[in-house]
């Protein structure tokens, strides 16, 4: 398991965190989820990847809380396979009942492209996750099929703009364009924004000028594994502290 923060950059603290999977082959070294979760989503494991993955998550949360670990949201990704399965929300909550954990200590990120497959089935999911007081997130926004009709149709809470409208933000003039279009859009219907893969000091403040001041980056770090993530967690936890008695 490995944690990416997502930034403030008007507080300079971090907000939230990503969590992401890595697999380490003893023969092939450092596999990425493009690799392995297409293979997972064609079998069954994709259920078992997933529930270890929530619990695992859990036991970190409680860990944290235990060893006095600023309390943050998480993160989790979910597949189109994970999210047509009618007992999602329900097994999600067991989870969070079972380990004892606020439920808006968890974010669930899904594509757009997950939405519209069995329409249906994905908003009674929705309904049933959101209620409990969970949060929900379009991961890499504008870059999939889902037309923007479905922003009314799904209680969102958050859209992540995708590395590819971000790159370069200041040069390419179309991804200017777009970029200010969904932070504009984000507002006015009371979304949270957050620009992912952000990586220069141009793209940062380019992003904060026009008003999304939540990142996620290797500007900021790139994934760390869960004791390095504490870690760095603390060590910017520290300098804004001191800023703050300065």
């Amino acid at each position: 398991m490995y944690y990416q923060p997502q930034f403030n950059l008007k507080t300079k603290r971090i907000t939230g965190a990503e969590a992401l999977i890595r697999w380490h082959c003893p023969e092939r070294g450092l596999i990425l989820p493009a690799e392995f979760i297409p293979l997972a989503e064609n079998t069954s494991l994709i259920f078992a990847k997933g529930n270890w993955l929530l619990n695992d998550v859990c036991r970190q949360i409680i860990y944290w809380q235990e060893h006095n670990f600023p309390v943050i949201p998480i993160s989790i990704n979910l597949s189109s396979k994970q999210f047509s399965h009618p007992d999602l929300a329900k097994d999600i909550l067991s989870s969070l009942t079972h380990y004892h954990i606020q439920p808006n200590l968890l974010k669930l990120e899904l594509t757009e492209s997950l939405l519209v497959q069995n329409i249906e089935i994905t908003i009674e999911q929705f309904k049933a996750l959101k209620s409990a007081g969970i949060g929900i997130a379009i991961d890499d926004f504008g870059t999939g099929y889902a037309s923007l009709g479905y922003l009314q149709r799904f209680p969102f809470d958050t859209l992540k703009i995708d590395r590819c409208f971000i790159e370069n933000i200041h040069h390419n003039a179309k991804n200017a364009a777009i970029t200010n279009a969904i932070i504009n859009m984000a507002k006015q219907l009371h979304f949270e924004v957050v620009a992912e893969g952000v990586e220069t000091s141009a793209e940062r403040d380019f992003l904060l000028a026009h008003g999304c001041e939540l990142i996620q980056g290797y500007l900021i770090s790139k994934p760390l594994p869960t004791k390095q993530f504490r870690k760095f967690f603390y060590q910017k936890l520290k300098r804004v502290l001191k800023l703050t008695r300065n």
